[in-house]
């Protein structure tokens, strides 16, 4: 019994030890500082970027795809039949009006000019002839019948108009003879042609000989949606609308042109308004078939309130925006953007222009939270970023 009473006090003492040294390494050893850091640890700066509200004239685009059509686009056909002697021109070259295309063989509408030309010089020395006749019959006085001098007037009116279907004739036959000459109806490039030396090539012929597009200037066709309709027709008639052309990713400007017209006919299937661009196109940087991306600036909004799309962040409450005050605290505000290009998106309501804005880190940004910032150009195309 004395035994057992103590084992019993000994058990007793070393659990009591025990738990006594698990309770000194928890509140009183080195632990203990660990635990307590650990438990209560004071809040770090998070690093965000920022950028200014700014005030700044925001153009608004509406954007668009489109496709270049040469301004003008003529399949060069011949007017004659005929074997071609001679191509004048090469593949992709740029032409003027005027310039010999394709020369026909002309021979045969030289051999019918010729004979035109032998035909009016008979009937003109018929109607020498004839009114020399008229000349005596009109001296004979009584002693020639009127039957006689009337009918010698006759002639004379009847060889005049002869001669003038001559000069048609040689008109005619002076016309086959120069379509023989296939030139260049206006100033382009020339495509790929479609003949080659000693074809035979005639007027019936709907596949031509090449195809020649105008492209200073050129043109793009282009679509808008049909509500957006009337307020491009009320911003055309105050100025010619200015139109960009861009490459299909939309990084790199093209040309900058002018809206000449918007077609008659809201297409119904579709309900786009076609649109037509003219550029002048000096570098040639459209090109007949290319597909673009389009922007027509619709308005230019002074003065505007301008922050980074970044600065925007989204919530079932709507949109919203942080803001770092003097402390270097955030602040949440509810914000109202109309419009947003480029990058950079204009607000109508809740930041003011000098407050600053956080464009990135607001993942673990709170209403009072404290941040370190760098700041941020509210134009996307810098990228470099300096430290405050």
């Amino acid at each position: 019994m004395t035994t057992s009473r103590t084992i019993g006090l000994v058990l007793l003492i070393a659990a009591v030890g025990a738990v006594g040294y698990f309770g000194w390494q928890r509140f009183g050893g080195p632990d203990a500082a660990k635990t307590e850091s650990a438990s209560s640890p004071r809040a770090a700066p998070v690093p965000v970027t920022i950028a200014p509200v700014e005030k700044a004239d925001f153009p608004v685009y509406l954007t668009g795809l489109g496709t270049v059509q040469g301004f003008n686009t003529v399949v060069v056909r011949t007017r004659v039949d005929g074997q071609i002697d001679k191509i004048a021109f090469k593949e992709g070259q740029l032409v003027n009006q005027g310039d010999l295309l394709t020369q026909i063989d002309p021979r045969p509408f030289q051999a019918a000019l010729d004979q035109a030309k032998a035909k009016k010089a008979q009937d003109e020395a018929n109607l020498a002839n004839a009114n020399l006749d008229l000349q005596r019959f009109t001296r004979l006085g009584e002693f020639a019948t009127r039957q006689q001098t009337d009918t010698q007037r006759s002639t004379v009116a009847q060889l005049t108009a002869q001669i003038a279907a001559d000069d048609a004739a040689i008109f005619n036959a002076q016309t086959q003879v120069d379509y023989t000459s296939v030139k260049a109806p206006i100033s382009g490039v020339a495509g790929l042609r479609q003949v080659d030396v000693g074809n035979i090539v005639n007027a019936s012929t709907q596949t031509g000989i090449v195809s020649i597009a105008q492209i200073e200037p050129i043109a793009v066709i282009f679509t808008a949606p049909e509500e957006q309709l009337p307020y491009i027709n009320e911003a055309q008639s105050a100025q010619r609308l200015k139109v960009i052309a861009l490459t299909t990713d939309g990084k790199k400007s093209l040309a900058e042109g002018t809206l000449s017209v918007v077609n008659n006919q809201v297409d119904t299937t579709s309900g786009t308004i076609r649109l037509k661009g003219v550029f002048d196109n000096k570098n040639h940087a459209l090109w007949p078939g290319q597909s673009v991306s389009t922007r027509l600036l619709m308005k230019t909004l002074k003065d505007a309130t301008v922050v980074p799309d970044d600065a925007i962040q989204h919530s079932t409450d709507g949109l919203y925006a942080y803001t770092v005050n003097q402390d270097n605290k955030a602040e949440v505000r509810k914000v109202r953007v109309s419009y947003s290009i480029d990058g950079r998106s204009v607000v109508d309501d809740g930041l003011s222009p000098g407050q600053q804005v956080i464009t990135s880190g607001q993942v673990r940004v709170q209403p009072g939270t404290l941040v370190t910032t760098a700041v941020a150009s509210s134009d996307p195309a810098q990228s470099k970023v300096k430290q405050e």
